[in-house]
C-alpha cells in the first residue's frame, strides 16, 4: 500500500512512504523501520558514542527525521546503551501522538527477571504512557531457557498480564537461532509478532524453492514478521573487503532490497543513527524497480 507521508516542507525532496498490514494486528506499518540499536550502542559496527553530545543528537535528528518521511516503525530496548536507545527515540518523537507511531520495545530475561520494572523504565524513557509491541529480548532459546519463560509467573504470564493492564498492545519475541524452542514460542499462540534474523547470508527463516522456513509458518500463524540485521550488522561488508581489499563498493542498497524483495517480510528493521542513513534508506525501500523475484533468483535449473 503507497500513502502519503507528511515531511518538511522546506525540503525540496517529496517522498512517499510505503506500508503493510503486521499480520494479525491488523496495524499499517512502514516497510522499513528504525532499527534503534546502532543509535544507542557505542561503537556498534562503526566508531560512535552516544554519550557524546553530538553524537547523541544525531541519533535525535535521525530519529525525527525518520518519522518526518513516514517510517512509524520504531524498534528498540533497554539493553541498547543501558537505555540510550530509548532515550534518544522518546526525546526525538516526544508529542507525537501514539496513533501515528508503532512503537516496539524489548524486556531481557535474566536470572531475576521482572517484566513490570523493566516496561517502567522503557515507558519513562521513551515518554509515552503504553507502547504498541513488547518482546522477549532473544537470540538462542535453550529449552531450559524457554521452560523458565513459559512457566507460571514467569516472564511470558507478566507480559500477558501487562497487555491485559494495557500498558502494551502487542506481544512477540526477537531470536537469532531456527531451532524447536524457536518454533515453540510461534505454537504457543500467545506472540503477535516475530522478530527475526533474515539477510542474504542468513536465509534459513525463508526459502522459496522448498517453501520453507519459520517465514512460512508464522504467516500461516498469522503473525507480523520483521527482520533484523537486515543489512548482516555488517559481516556481508566485511567478507567482501577480505576477499578484494580495494573493493570499495557499497553493498547497503542491494542487502535492503534483497530482505524488501521477500513477500513474507512486513517491516524490515534498519538500523540508523544519522539523517543521512536515514534518508538514503528510505530511498532505497522506495526503489521497487528494484526488487528481485527471489523464487526465480533461487531456481536450480534453467527453463
Amino acid at each position: 500500500v503507497i500513502s502519503p507521508s507528511s515531511i518538511r516542507k522546506s525540503r525540496k525532496e517529496i517522498f512517499f512512504m510505503l506500508y503493510t498490514t503486521l499480520g494479525r494486528t491488523n496495524r499499517k506499518v512502514s516497510r522499513i523501520g528504525f532499527g534503534g540499536c546502532p543509535a544507542g550502542v557505542k561503537n556498534y559496527v562503526e566508531t560512535y558514542d552516544p554519550g557524546k553530545t553530538d553524537d547523541y543528537g544525531e541519533g535525535v535528528r535521525a530519529a525525527r527525521r525518520a518519522y518526518e518521511l513516514g517510517i512509524n516503525y520504531f524498534d528498540t530496548a533497554p539493553g541498547y546503551g543501558n537505555g540510550l536507545s530509548e532515550q534518544i527515540i522518546g526525546e526525538a518523537l516526544d508529542g507525537i501522538p501514539g496513533e501515528n507511531l508503532f512503537m516496539a520495545t524489548k524486556v531481557r530475561y535474566n536470572e531475576e527477571p521482572d517484566v513490570f520494572k523493566s516496561l517502567e523504565g522503557s515507558l519513562t524513557r521513551l515518554r509515552r504512557e503504553h507502547i504498541d509491541l513488547l518482546q522477549l529480548h532473544g537470540d538462542y532459546y535453550t529449552k531450559e531457557l524457554t521452560d523458565t519463560l513459559l512457566q507460571p509467573g514467569g516472564m511470558v504470564e507478566q507480559m500477558c498480564r501487562a497487555k491485559q493492564e494495557g500498558l502494551v498492545q502487542y506481544l512477540g519475541f526477537t531470536g537469532e537461532c531456527q531451532n524447536a524452542e524457536f518454533y515453540r514460542l510461534i505454537d504457543t499462540g500467545i506472540f503477535d509478532v516475530v522478530q527475526v534474523q533474515y539477510n542474504v547470508l542468513f536465509q534459513h527463516p525463508y526459502d522459496p524453492f522448498f517453501q520453507s522456513g519459520s517465514m512460512y509458518y508464522c504467516e500461516e500463524k498469522g503473525m507480523g514478521i520483521v527482520t533484523m540485521r537486515s543489512l548482516t550488522s555488517g559481516i556481508f561488508q566485511k567478507w567482501m573487503r577480505i576477499i578484494q581489499p580495494d573493493n570499495t563498493f557499497d553493498y547497503s542498497k542491494a542487502l535492503i532490497q534483497y530482505v524488501l524483495s521477500n513477500p513474507l517480510v512486513d517491516t524490515a528493521l534498519l538500523g540508523m543513527r544519522s539523517v543521512a542513513q536515514v534518508e538514503e534508506n528510505v530511498a532505497v525501500c522506495l526503489d521497487t524497480a528494484h526488487r528481485i523475484d527471489l523464487a526465480e533468483l533461487h531456481k536450480r535449473k534453467v527453463d
